[in-house]
């Protein structure tokens, strides 16, 4: 009965706090820093309404972890319900959901430079994803707008409506792509990624895919690839194509449902999963960008037991994948590093619910 309930609560607290042919297009959120050393960080989102969100530091010169990077350095929590972190221009940008913020930390020093309350007079707009593009940085928020960020005055411009409850978004050939997930509404989901031209921060179009879209990874080819969540009962995970150049959806998978993924552009790999939030059962697949065809239903060839995926992502420079496992949502969770064949290389223990990675050199 407590593990039902803690489904639902979990469930319910995703609900709430949920929610990449032409040659050429690279992801314009990566901004590495390459002189230092190696780190890793990842983002933990902490348990909702617990106001314990943290950052591991990850040293790959000694294999050691640092739990709580940001409250080390800064004297202060980082607030609740960490949802996604990027690295763009040597400054790192935190989503902070529940507390309604946005946290901007220097790369390499891990000092906070602003903290930007987010907030419609009393209302909390609850910031959900962040993509970084040019000189600025665009934030989805949970009250149907996207946030302009200037990257040099850290203060916002404006505010772009979109549909409702956006979630991830992507800024390719100066469009961006939002997805609405209208997850705030069920069971009357958003079913729409909202393209916004950046050059008047006008939306041009609303391209239907799926309902509660989530999140939108490109690749090298100009595809951008948009998970939609279904309704977590009868109506399952999807995964479609929108091409940047037409702002048309092109295609809808039959034999692929994922939850998260994401891309190796130098082999053309996406590696993905899915994972059931009822039945707490997922795999790890993967599949080609360029035939568009799967390649492995199991990535994971030595056996690794992974309990509850989470998070995935990749090392450009090794090609090594990385995926977090949120153990029983209560306790501290794990990072796993895997070579490109599946094989198990290092694990690391991190925080509470560990979800987002940025590598960098420090």
């Amino acid at each position: 009965m407590k593990k039902h309930l803690l489904k639902i609560v979990l469930l319910s607290l995703m609900t709430f706090t949920y929610y990449s042919c032409v040659q050429e297009p690279t992801n314009p959120d990566d901004n590495p820093i390459t002189e230092g050393k190696k780190v890793l960080l990842v983002l933990n989102e902490g348990l909702f309404n617990m106001n314990n969100s943290t950052i591991t530091y990850f040293n790959y010169d000694d294999s050691t972890a640092v739990t709580d990077y940001f409250a080390e350095k800064n004297s202060r929590g980082l607030g609740d319900t960490g949802n996604d972190m990027k690295l763009h221009g040597g400054k790192i940008y935190i989503a902070v959901t529940t507390s309604s913020l946005v946290e901007i930390m220097d790369a390499k020093t891990g000092v906070s430079l602003r903290q930007i309350p987010m907030f419609d007079d009393t209302k909390p707009r609850q910031p959900r994803y962040v993509c970084c593009y040019k000189d600025k940085a665009f934030v989805s928020c949970f009250d149907g707008n996207v946030a302009v960020i200037d990257t040099l005055t850290l203060q916002v411009e404006q505010y772009i409506k979109v549909g409702a409850n956006p979630d991830g978004l992507v800024a390719v050939n100066d469009y961006l792509f939002v997805a609405n997930s209208g997850g705030l509404n069920h069971p009357k989901y958003d079913s729409t990624v909202s393209v916004i031209n950046l050059q008047n921060y006008q939306e041009v179009k609303k391209i239907t895919v799926a309902i509660n879209p989530y999140i939108i990874v490109p690749d090298k080819y100009g595809d951008l690839y948009v998970v939609t969540r279904g309704n977590y009962g009868n109506i399952p995970y999807q995964l479609h194509i929108i091409n940047s150049a037409t702002l048309e959806r092109t295609h809808t998978f039959s034999d692929i449902s994922i939850l998260n993924m994401c891309i190796n552009d130098d082999n053309d790999i996406a590696y993905a999963y899915s994972y059931d939030f009822n039945t707490g059962k997922g795999n790890v697949i993967t599949f080609n960008v360029r035939t568009e065809r799967l390649v492995s239903n199991n990535f994971i060839s030595d056996n690794t037991k992974i309990k509850t995926l989470y998070g995935i992502a990749i090392d450009k420079e090794t090609g090594d994948v990385y995926i977090s496992d949120a153990n029983d949502f209560t306790n501290t969770g794990f990072v796993y590093c895997f070579d490109k064949d599946g094989k198990q290389k290092f694990n690391f223990p991190a925080g509470l619910n560990p979800s987002k990675m940025v590598f960098m050199k420090n």
